[in-house]
């Protein structure tokens, strides 16, 4: 296995001189089947194509040589901003630089511009003028229509017309970029590639009905969506609703003189198809001019996981992933992921863990339901604000496909730590009439190193149904129902549980019910995932605009900085440097019955900052949970 080529004297070593593509990336270049930009590159190569990489280009005015390095491609030019938006790669959810980017070598910052897809057709356009250029990625994804920007606080433009590139390819691409290359390469233009599904396309003349094999939805033109929060709003629940390839219309959005087009979606790759993408010849490692930079840290997270799916039905109104990867769950067979762990295990510095077996939720493996592979997804959420009474629930063949994986040569432990839906997991006829073997069972005794990482996102119902996440209740029964199974294996393990401060829809009250919470159970987090409006989610939607876009009720949101922070504090309400915030959050919520020495109180009357009080602080507030329950601190998890 080698590296596809970064440099001319690469390609040429292959016997390729002028390149059908070049795929420019906003990550450093890791050819690893977790990295999008890996993906594509090889299926392009699978199918006889010959393309290189580059990855990171300098910018700007004047700086196109970073694009010129294997000349012009013949079929074009390949652009993503990489595995995440620029914008969130480069701040944090308080609009600060970020430190550090882990996609980057090193984890160095800046190594990517602000709106990398803008940046980078703008250099190519600089470099080689009208040459067909193709967004993909996440990036282009969730900002192919008009959309809330965070960074500008305003309603931008689709990134098509933004970027001035040719055409879009949106959710996992495989299809829709196999069908545009072949097209080019029979010698068609571009701009007359207007009907492949999963793409977006942009003209000056008003689409017809029929084109692109269904009849149109118009969208409110963006001057008009951008110009009241309540048109957007309608505007985004159109485009949340029409995201399933067998319900989905053709949608167009009208922006100034052009109409961006929006195809129905691509339909989901088999498990065959998935099969043969995850046996591409990827050689798992970041390229070797980045080892003397410290290499790139976000492949050490991954390096030793297996995908065995994609596509998620939980649809959490912060996620974006079922807008990008799409509702309906895809899996591979066990043919594939067992031979993709014996090739993790021949490798030199495998150490016996495999990392995770997972997806976007791991204990997902199947589509929702016989009727949305048939009739497609319906609005409502399959499993909240109450399951769906069509939905179809079994663990029996992960749990199988988990024990062939234990028994794979030199595998010493396979860990799940991607995200597991507690709710869907206690539905399981098997694991509420406790039979043996089942997949609570097998999750406990084999499968956690110690914690579980679980993700209750808040304890308040109200906030809680706006973020599609199940009621406390049930979160409280699987507390109990884990607890109880670790008892009876006598094993010692704990529940790491994560929480979103200021998510829309959370009041003070709302953020002081779930501090009284932490509190009962003797649980104070080590970190706390600040709500972050990116582009493409309902929360951001709801961020925006005050309204749920589903129903055009008004939500409460949490947008001075001053809340944020209040909200914050309350979850670690213990901590001395907080004790004004929470204070404050206390008499603001008139909530002063929670500050006293007593012990219901949250906080004392005194005022922890002062010189030597953090010591007494201990002995009337829970520890963080990593001190007094052997947890490890949380790290940032990107929503």
């Amino acid at each position: 296995m080698e590296f596809l080529p970064i440099t001319i004297e690469e390609a040429k070593k292959r016997g390729w001189g002028e390149l059908d593509f070049v795929l420019v990336t906003g990550d450093a270049y890791v050819d690893h089947p977790s990295f999008g930009a890996a993906i594509i590159a090889r299926v392009l190569e699978n199918k006889g194509y010959s393309i290189g990489i580059i990855a990171q280009p300098e910018t700007g005015t004047g700086k196109p040589d970073a694009f010129k390095v294997f000349g012009k491609p013949k079929l074009g030019f390949l652009v993503t901003s990489g595995n995440i938006d620029s914008m969130v790669a480069k701040y944090t959810s308080f609009k600060k630089k970020r430190s550090e980017d882990l996609y980057s070598p090193g984890g160095a910052p800046d190594k990517r511009p602000e709106r990398a897809l803008i940046a980078y057709t703008s250099a190519i356009r600089q470099a080689y003028g009208n040459i067909p250029v193709i967004l993909g990625g996440l990036e282009a994804s969730l900002r192919r229509l008009a959309h809330y920007d965070y960074w500008s606080n305003s309603i931008r433009r689709s990134i098509l017309i933004d970027s001035k590139a040719d055409i879009l390819v949106y959710g996992m691409a495989e299809k829709s970029i196999k069908e545009i290359a072949q097209r080019l390469k029979q010698g068609e233009a571009i701009k007359t590639i207007t009907n492949v599904r999963g793409t977006v396309w942009k003209t000056s003349a008003r689409p017809e009905p029929g084109s692109g094999g269904k009849a149109i939805e118009f969208l409110l033109s963006f001057e008009e969506a951008s110009k009241e929060k309540k048109l957007f709003a309608q505007n985004f629940a159109a485009a949340y609703k029409n995201n399933d390839p067998i319900t989905a219309s053709v949608l167009a959005e009208q922006t100034g003189n052009q109409y961006v087009v929006q195809n129905q979606p691509a339909f989901p790759l088999t498990r065959e198809e998935l099969d043969a993408v995850y046996s591409l010849p990827y050689t798992r490692e970041a390229h070797p001019s980045y080892d003397s930079k410290g290499g790139v840290p976000a492949l050490l997270e991954v390096k030793f996981s297996i995908a065995s799916s994609r596509g998620c039905f939980g649809s959490c109104s912060f996620c974006a992933l079922a807008f990008h990867q799409g509702k309906r769950v895809v899996s591979r067979s066990h043919d594939s992921i067992l031979m993709e762990a014996r090739q993790i295990a021949s490798m030199a510095d495998f150490k016996g863990y495999i990392h995770d077996v997972g997806g976007p939720t791991a204990n997902f493996r199947n589509p929702s339901c016989k009727k949305q592979l048939e009739k497609g997804s319906c609005s409502r959420r399959c499993l909240t604000p109450s399951p769906c009474k069509n939905l179809e629930v079994s663990h029996k063949e992960y749990v199988e496909l988990l024990r062939k994986l234990r028994k794979v040569e030199k595998v010493k432990k396979v860990f799940i730590r991607s995200g597991i839906r507690f709710d869907y997991l206690l539905l399981d006829p098997d694991v509420a009439s406790n039979k043996a073997g089942n997949f609570l069972e097998e999750l406990c005794e084999h499968h956690i190193s110690g914690q579980l990482k679980v993700a209750p996102e808040h304890i308040s119902n109200k906030v809680l149904e706006l973020m599609g996440k199940p009621n406390r209740k049930i979160y409280e029964e699987f507390v109990m129902r884990f607890k109880k199974e670790n008892a009876l294996l006598g094993k010692k393990q704990y529940l790491i549980p994560y929480f979103l401060s200021a998510h829309p829809g959370s009041t003070l009250e709302d953020a002081i019910e779930l501090a009284l919470h932490l509190k009962e159970s003797r649980y104070i987090p080590d970190q706390v995932q600040d709500f972050y409006p990116t582009p493409g989610t309902l929360s951001s939607c709801i961020y925006y605009t005050g309204l749920d876009p589903l129903t055009l009720k008004k939500v409460h949101v949490p947008l001075t900085e001053e809340e944020k922070k209040m909200q914050k504090a309350l979850i670690h309400y213990n901590r001395p440097e907080n004790y004004n915030l929470v204070r404050k959050a206390l008499e603001k919520a008139n909530r002063k019955d929670l500050i006293g020495n007593h012990s219901g109180a949250l906080i004392p009357h005194w005022n922890k900052t002062k010189p030597g009080d953090s010591a007494r602080s201990a002995k009337s507030s829970p520890k963080p949970a990593n001190s007094s329950r052997g947890a490890a601190p949380r790290k940032a998890k990107s929503k």
